[in-house]
């Protein structure tokens, strides 16, 4: 057997480890298969809702390896690269579809997680983004992305083309968060105001002309004024949760901005809140309230009771471990996603009585649905 024989085999011989691995390896460890292997909220002996699923990183995280490119790192032992995200702010989601918005990237990165690929918005015009904070779809997967630099709110369709803008540069001061109601009709974009600025309100907006209706509330520490207001989500009905982060509570007001109620308190205590940021509410309305200071997202009913409060604030990286906590977004099946700033990620989670190919992230489930 000469040389050339000789490194032939062994190539194959590479090769074949290295698909047979593709194809017998067990799941990473993001994906357990048995429920004593996962992540749950809450742990035992509790009775558990929540699985931890996964983390989206960069690109490589949905888009599948080439073949000579899974044989290639086989070979050479690297690591298996991908288009990363820089600083993650806001989080929407549609069906399986996940867009984040990148304020150090200046684009909305795209997580098709059924599709299997990724694409970026907003970096070209029109429609080009430089600072995406708050975001939401509407319930034809349309994007809307309030810039806090333009101070506008940037539309475009569920696959990155640019429709329209809404409000002026002169309605908003510091734009913060964003709502929208499922058929596009209403937007509400916040301005958080400041120390010394008086315009902390959300500002209303017709979705389809980009009239501006209606300002909601002002500063104030009283049953339906809001202090540095951070974001806000929109009901089935039309009603309105603030989070209303200087006065640590979140409010409910009607459609036509009037003061229904409120919950929450500040304090180190479950149901209280530190540092109140971002808002999502499921298809039961219940509320899902980010908290950068507890590193923790809260969920709580619609009267504001609490259900269950999700990660933990630490200096390491890891599934339900948080620094700078900042968007959430929960998709019709339940499926949570939470973005962390420092640690450049978004977990998802899942609930419990959804199985890990169910829903919109399966591709050949997702037909049903359309």
């Amino acid at each position: 057997m000469n040389n050339r024989t000789t490194i032939s085999i062994i190539v194959l011989a590479l090769a074949a480890l290295a698909f047979g691995g593709c194809t017998t390896a067990p799941r990473p460890r993001s994906m357990p298969q048995s429920l004593k292997d996962m992540l749950i909220f809450p742990p035992p002996p509790d009775q558990a809702r929540f699985i931890y699923e996964r983390t989206l990183r960069s690109s490589a995280d949905v888009v599948p390896d080439k073949e000579d490119d899974a044989l290639r790192r086989a070979l050479t032992g690297e690591g298996k690269r991908g288009e990363g995200l820089g600083k993650p702010y806001g989080v929407a989601v549609h069906r399986g579809r996940v867009f984040v918005g990148d304020t150090a990237r200046r684009n909305v990165m795209v997580f098709d997680i059924p599709e299997q690929k990724f694409f970026v918005i907003g970096e070209e015009d029109p429609g080009q983004l430089a600072r995406p904070l708050g975001m939401d779809v509407d319930k034809d997967g349309n994007l809307y992305v309030l810039d806090g630099t333009n101070k506008m709110v940037y539309v475009y369709d569920r696959d990155g083309r640019f429709l329209r803008n809404i409000g002026k540069p002169e309605d908003l001061n510091r734009p913060a968060g964003l709502g929208v109601s499922a058929d596009g009709s209403r937007v509400y974009a916040v301005d958080i105001g400041g120390t010394s600025h008086d315009t902390h309100r959300i500002q209303a907006y017709d979705g389809k002309t980009g009239e501006r209706l209606s300002e909601i509330s002002k500063r104030g520490n009283q049953p339906g004024l809001v202090n540095l207001p951070r974001d806000v989500a929109v009901t089935a009905d039309g009603s309105l949760y603030v989070v209303d982060s200087g006065n640590f509570r979140v409010q409910k007001f009607s459609p036509d901005g009037k003061f229904i109620s409120a919950f929450g308190s500040i304090g180190r205590q479950g149901g209280q809140f530190s540092r109140p940021k971002e808002i999502a509410l499921d298809k039961d309305e219940n509320i899902y309230v980010v908290d950068a200071a507890f590193g923790n997202f809260q969920i709580f009913n619609p009267e504001g009771k609490l259900l269950l409060a999700v990660g933990r604030r630490s200096d390491r990286s890891g599934p339900a471990n948080y620094m700078l906590p900042s968007g959430v977004a929960v998709d019709d099946d339940g499926r949570i996603y939470f973005v962390d700033q420092f640690f450049q990620k978004v977990d998802v989670y899942r609930p419990v009585t959804l199985g890990l190919d169910d829903g919109y992230t399966n591709k050949e489930r997702r037909g049903k649905y359309n």
